[in-house]
């Protein structure tokens, strides 16, 4: 484990590198993110944000996707994989956000957790980006992976027990920048085959870079 100073030494070093910590996937209005999030599982970002600006355009607002039918989203979304279960999520939460939330994505763990295909991940994302809420931590491969090289986790891949642990390390306010910035120096540097730690911001102060 790093020390705390080891950590905001991380978390700086990443901001710098990375000034412009947002999400990569693209969207207008919140509840397109929420979509869109549900469509990236197992899919890549750049596949998702090819193939919603042609499912926004079809069904421009919340009533139109919980109005939608089925198969025709699955049209749409089929090139991101499992569609029959990301369409059908889609369409059932469009019409739970309507009917028990008046058209608004909700703002609390519990209520985020209580639509179709949302889980952890996907409601720290939006507790985040959305609500701004401090110490919103998004557990994904990248982060799953990054944490435990520089050594924020020890041996770690369940999700539910990294999250904790970084919410306990990271500064509240920084958590979620600070996970979309893991998620950057992943693709960028520190990849999943061969990381390049003669490249990497915060290698002085990373258990697999420094050798420490």
């Amino acid at each position: 484990m790093r020390t705390h100073e080891q950590v905001l030494e991380i978390v700086r070093g990443l901001e710098e590198e990375y000034p412009a910590a947002m999400c990569t996937l693209d969207y207008g209005k919140d509840y397109e993110l929420l979509f869109s999030v549900r469509l990236a599982a197992q899919c890549t970002d750049e596949r998702v944000n090819k193939i919603t600006p042609a499912l926004f355009e079809r069904f421009p607002t919340l009533e139109d996707f919980a109005q939608a039918d089925i198969e025709e989203v699955e049209q749409y979304v089929k090139p991101c994989g499992f569609y029959h279960t990301k369409a059908r999520d889609i369409v059932e939460c469009a019409k739970i956000l309507l009917v028990r939330f008046g058209g608004k994505v909700p703002g609390t763990m519990e209520e985020l957790l209580s639509l179709p295909g949302v889980g952890r991940k996907t409601a720290n994302l939006i507790l985040g980006d959305v609500f701004h809420a401090p110490g919103a931590v998004v557990v994904d491969t990248h982060c799953i992976r990054l944490s435990n090289r520089m050594g924020l986790v020890d041996n770690l891949k369940d999700p539910a027990k990294i999250e904790p642990l970084l919410r306990e390390q990271l500064p509240p306010e920084k958590s979620s920048d600070f996970c979309h910035r893991l998620v950057l120096h992943g693709r960028a540097v520190c990849t999943a085959r061969s990381p390049r730690c003669e490249n990497c911001c915060v290698r002085h102060v990373c258990q697999t870079g420094s050798g420490q």
